[in-house]
């Protein structure tokens, strides 16, 4: 405890009522004012709230926690709200009941998919539920909605952040280096904000001839390409929110870029493109929504990012580290290889960042057209082979004409 210093004055104190007696006593903090209180966690005396801030982290800290758990603790809900969310419970329930009197069981009867009353209180409280708390035939229903797609109905679409017009006014120092804090930008109608965009690096990044010895390799813009399309990928499935599950988005980062997952090197665009469409189009994929489509809106969104410059690049670049970071902090003692993977990923990712940071627009142009004519390559050979299919298909069919040309 630390001694109190005291003055003895005949006036009588008018600054507080807290403290009648002529012994007045200095604030423990600034050594200044008198102490006109006293924290009720150490007894520590204070004159004002400056003081009382820097006194003690752990007593401000505390007090404010208790505070924010005692506001939470009285927030009850009206009897309107429970009202609304009973409703739209009911309604749930309505819309699926009716679903399944089409689905009848064995013995003609139709399943019930009422939530019991646990549940809902479950709800109303705020409570999370697990796949537990559901009964048998809610966990069938829960199968079948997800193998369905349905609940994807209910996810609110992810717009990507190099889509908004913020992206297209990303700032950057001249070593890549973060400026300023984003702020919301009042022109932007659509309600983007620029604090969606990715973080750019918080120290400046190095030349890339002070990180290697030899001269960067001519395939780096076919490599970058690879990885960017990796990257859109993955956030896409996982809807912008990489976060969730950076170890399972870092591994579907490896899975579909063969620049970072296999260390190899495509030496030509068709080589890059192609393993990307590959993957997509797999059968491990399209339960996601995969498929040629969604593959050639992803070379779509390579060529967009292209089109933005160095800054939105080097920002993309750095996001990809971090989900890579975050995915070694997550890998288990057992998963030394992955995480040897993990670790070689991201250097070089840090290159591709350093060396993207030090190329000219033209480079981007360049290669953004290299990207645009082999998807119309692409997409030409896919529909001459589905024109194609179809013409043999017609002439191995007998009787009349099944098809017919058209100019």
């Amino acid at each position: 405890m630390i001694p109190e210093k005291t003055i003895i004055t005949s006036e009588t104190s008018k600054s507080s009522p807290l403290n009648p007696s002529s012994t007045r006593i200095i604030c423990h903090v600034c050594n200044k004012q008198f102490a006109q209180y006293t924290c009720p966690r150490c007894n520590f005396r204070y004159c004002s709230l400056p003081c009382y801030k820097s006194h003690s982290v752990q007593c401000t800290e505390s007090f404010m926690r208790e505070n924010v758990v005692d506001e939470l603790r009285q927030v009850r809900s009206d009897d309107q709200t429970k009202t609304k969310m009973l409703e739209i419970l009911k309604r749930f329930h309505e819309e699926e009941e009716e679903d399944d009197d089409d689905i009848m069981t064995d013995d003609g009867e139709g399943s019930s998919s009422t939530l019991p009353e646990e549940t809902i209180q479950k709800i109303l409280a705020g409570d999370e539920i697990s796949f537990d708390d559901l009964s048998l035939e809610e966990r069938k229903g829960f199968q079948r909605a997800l193998a369905s797609g349905e609940l994807s109905k209910m996810i609110e679409p992810w717009d990507p952040w190099w889509l908004s017009s913020s992206a297209q006014r990303i700032s950057l120092g001249a070593q890549g280096k973060q400026l300023v804090q984003c702020v919301e930008d009042e022109d932007d109608k659509e309600g983007t904000f620029v604090s969606d965009i990715p973080r750019g690096p918080d120290a400046p990044l190095i030349s890339p001839s002070k990180l290697s010895s030899t001269k960067s390799s001519p395939l780096l813009p076919l490599h970058l390409v690879d990885v960017l399309y990796s990257y859109c990928f993955t956030l896409r499935i996982y809807n912008g929110e990489w976060q969730s599950d950076s170890l399972g988005a870092a591994t579907m980062v490896l899975s579909v870029s063969s620049v970072l997952g296999q260390n190899a090197q495509p030496g030509t665009m068709k080589e890059v493109l192609s393993f990307c469409l590959e993957h997509t189009c797999s059968s491990a994929y399209k339960s996601l929504g995969g498929g040629l489509k969604f593959g050639l809106n992803l070379v779509d969104d390579v060529i967009h990012l292209l089109s933005l410059g160095n800054a939105a690049l080097v920002c993309l670049l750095c996001d990809l580290q971090r989900l890579i970071r975050c995915a070694i902090q997550e890998v288990k003692s057992s998963g030394r290889d992955l995480k040897k993977k993990l670790k070689l990923a991201d250097r070089k990712v840090y290159f591709m960042m350093c060396w993207v940071n030090d190329q000219t627009p033209e480079v981007w142009q360049a290669l953004e057209s290299s990207v645009r004519a082999e998807k119309n390559s692409i997409v030409e050979l896919n529909d001459y082979k589905g024109f194609r299919d179809l013409k043999e298909k017609a002439h191995t069919q007998k009787g009349g004409v099944v098809i017919e040309e058209i100019e």
